[in-house]
């Protein structure tokens, strides 16, 4: 395992965090073979946990809280807001109120006095980022926050939050999460430069695609929980179709070079100067077991050159696959006047 300083905190994490998404209801409601697992991450050199409060609506930190029981000094521990907890409409969101509340939620449940890296999952467009980043830096005052991140902002909202920060005397985001694949490359053309000219750290999701690039004998194959990630796997849409094609382009690229098509997918995402760390997660032991037994791979230019014709630098080969936020499109209140 090699590691890396995350952007310009000082702080040194593995080139791999753990994704503990799947940890809970949500996937796997074992709590002991998820501690296990999260042990085995931390024996393998893994120092870097990513979890989030809506996760399992808690569960995970819960789950996570226990694994770190007693090697807290050694773990960088990151969890994240936003998301609706509750039905209570201001049990979610970018307020001051809902983060001073989410955070003691979050510390209780994590059963630690601090969390190393506090991320705000999605812009609010309900909430002026000033009031945000003034609750975030009133927790790095307090000692209960090291330092703060954003997670799937488009661009130019990283940008005004760190003009605001500026502006205002406010801690800034030091870190973004976004979303980065073969099949995902979005990114490369306007968040990476922008986090890289900012010094911000970079931690990506979602390295296999939605389980696109794992591999599997069909990557296509529907589940309940798949249903609900708006069309991602439905064959009638052209995109889904260009990007099967492309799979099974990857594989036989990963076949010529002697890697599994999930090493060359999480080598390809490391391999790009401006990321720091990728998030693997996994429900099962050997998921994760095979996931880490790529650290260390490295491809050379050839590999990356042909990456690049399969699908061209900084595009997305269907574009709802990115999360990424349109409000003005989105949201009706905002295309009205």
């Amino acid at each position: 395992m090699e590691y890396r300083v995350l952007g310009t905190t000082g702080i040194t994490v593995s080139e791999f965090a753990l994704g503990a998404m799947m940890f809970g209801s949500y996937s796997n409601g074992d709590h002991d073979e998820s501690v296990k697992m999260i042990h085995s991450a931390l024996d393998a050199g893994v120092n870097f946990i990513d979890t989030a409060d809506v996760y399992s609506q808690g569960e995970s930190e819960v789950i996570v809280g226990k694994a770190i029981k007693g090697r807290r000094d050694d773990v960088v521990v990151a969890t994240k807001f936003y998301f609706p907890m509750g039905d209570d409409p201001n049990r979610g969101g970018g307020s001051a109120r809902w983060i001073k509340r989410a955070v003691e939620d979050s510390l209780r449940r994590l059963d630690t006095d601090h969390i190393d890296l506090y991320q705000m999952h999605r812009p609010d467009q309900n909430t002026d980022i000033d009031d945000s980043l003034g609750a975030l830096s009133d927790l790095v005052r307090a000692g209960k926050v090291r330092t703060i991140g954003s997670s799937t902002f488009p661009a130019s909202e990283i940008v005004e939050a760190q003009w605001v920060a500026e502006k205002r005397g406010h801690q800034r985001f030091r870190t973004e999460q976004p979303q980065y694949s073969l099949l995902v490359r979005g990114i490369e053309a306007d968040v990476l430069p922008t986090l890289q000219r900012h010094g911000m750290g970079a931690l990506t999701w979602s390295p296999l695609s939605g389980g696109w690039l794992s591999g599997r004998a069909d990557p296509t194959a529907s589940s309940a929980l798949r249903a609900s990630w708006g069309g991602m796997y439905d064959m009638s849409d052209p995109a889904n179709q260009a990007k099967l094609a492309a799979v099974e382009k990857f594989a036989a690229l990963a076949a010529e070079t002697g890697l599994s098509l999930p090493t060359l997918a999480t080598a390809f995402v490391l391999a790009h100067p401006g990321v720091t760390s990728v998030i693997l997660g996994g429900s099962k032991p050997h998921h994760l077991t095979d996931l880490f037994a790529n650290a260390g791979v490295r491809l050379n230019e050839d590999v990356l050159d042909r990456i690049d014709e399969i699908v061209p630098p900084g595009t997305n080969v269907r574009q709802n696959d990115a999360f990424a936020t349109t409000p003005s499109v989105q949201d009706k209140r905002l295309r009205r006047r």
